[in-house]
C-alpha cells in the first residue's frame, strides 16, 4: 500500500461523519481513481450500510464540479462514485454533502430507532431481520414477529409521533466492542452489526431515556428535528416476519 492509500486507510478508519455530524463541506485530496469514481484523503460523506442508502453530494476540482451519486466500499477504499463517468476529478478537491438529503435519512434513520425500541419493549424483545431507509421519505423495518396483532404495530405511530414531538436528545458513545456483545439490548438485529472501529470499539446511540443500541448510521441530535411520521403498511414476510412500513406523513 502506498504512504496516500495507508493515510487513506487510517482516516476513513473512523467515519468523519460521527466524529463530526455537521460537516457538510470541506476540503479532500483525491488519492486514488478509477472510471467513474474517486477516493477521496478524508470525506464526510456516510457510505451507508445496513439498509441505510449513503450521502450524496458533489466534489468540485480545478475544472469542473460533478455530483457524488453514491458510495461503494470496497475494503479499505470508499470509492465515490460519480453521476459523470468521464469527469476526473484530481488534486485537491472541495467536497460537499447534500444537507437536504443527509436529514431525510438521519430522520428516518432515527424514527426507525424509536420504532425499534417500543416494539422490543412491548413485543418480548424481538429483534430486527431487516431494514431500508431511503432517500425519498420512506423507510420499512422487518422483525421477528411470528404470531401479532398488525392493529397493534399500527398503534405505534402515535407513540412514536410523542417521542418526536417531545425532543429528546440522541447522542452517541463508544463501548468496548467485546463487552457490548454481552449486554442484551444492544445489538438488536439477527443478520448484521456495525463494525467497530480500528481499537475494538463499539459506537452507541442513545435517545434520552427511550432507546439505547449499536448503530453505524447517521441520526438527529434531537427528535423534534424530524417531522411526524405515518405508519403506512404492516406486511407478513414469511412465518416469522412483520414488515413495518412508515414515512413522513407531510
Amino acid at each position: 500500500m502506498t504512504e496516500a492509500r495507508a493515510t487513506y486507510a487510517a482516516r476513513m478508519a473512523i467515519y468523519l461523519c460521527h466524529d463530526e455530524p455537521d460537516l457538510y463541506d470541506h476540503d479532500a485530496v483525491v488519492v486514488a481513481c478509477r472510471p467513474g469514481a474517486v477516493a477521496l484523503s478524508r470525506s464526510a460523506f456516510h457510505p451507508g450500510g445496513g439498509g441505510q442508502v449513503s450521502d450524496i453530494g458533489s466534489i468540485e476540482w480545478t475544472h469542473g464540479r460533478v455530483a457524488v451519486t453514491h458510495i461503494e466500499p470496497d475494503g479499505e477504499v470508499w470509492w465515490h462514485v460519480l453521476a459523470d463517468p468521464t469527469a476526473e476529478p484530481s488534486g485537491d478537491v472541495t467536497v460537499s454533502i447534500d444537507a437536504e438529503h443527509r436529514l431525510r435519512v438521519a430522520s428516518l434513520h432515527t424514527i426507525s430507532h424509536v420504532l425499534n425500541a417500543f416494539v422490543f419493549d412491548r413485543f418480548s424483545g424481538a429483534l430486527v431481520t431487516g431494514a431500508q431507509i431511503t432517500g425519498d421519505g420512506r423507510g420499512r423495518m422487518d422483525f421477528d414477529l411470528p404470531a401479532v396483532d398488525n392493529d397493534r404495530l399500527r398503534a405505534l405511530e402515535a407513540p412514536i409521533n410523542d417521542v418526536v414531538s417531545s425532543g429528546l436528545a440522541v447522542s452517541q458513545m463508544y463501548v468496548d466492542a467485546t463487552e457490548a456483545q454481552q449486554i442484551e439490548g444492544l445489538v438488536r438485529s439477527m443478520s448484521v452489526a456495525p463494525p467497530p472501529t480500528p481499537d475494538g470499539r463499539l459506537r452507541l446511540i442513545d435517545i434520552d431515556g427511550l432507546d439505547r443500541q449499536a448503530c453505524g448510521g447517521t441520526h438527529l441530535s434531537n427528535t423534534r428535528q424530524s417531522r411526524p411520521i405515518a405508519i403506512t403498511k404492516i406486511e407478513n414476510k414469511g412465518r416469522h416476519n412483520r414488515r413495518v412500513r412508515f414515512q413522513f406523513a407531510d
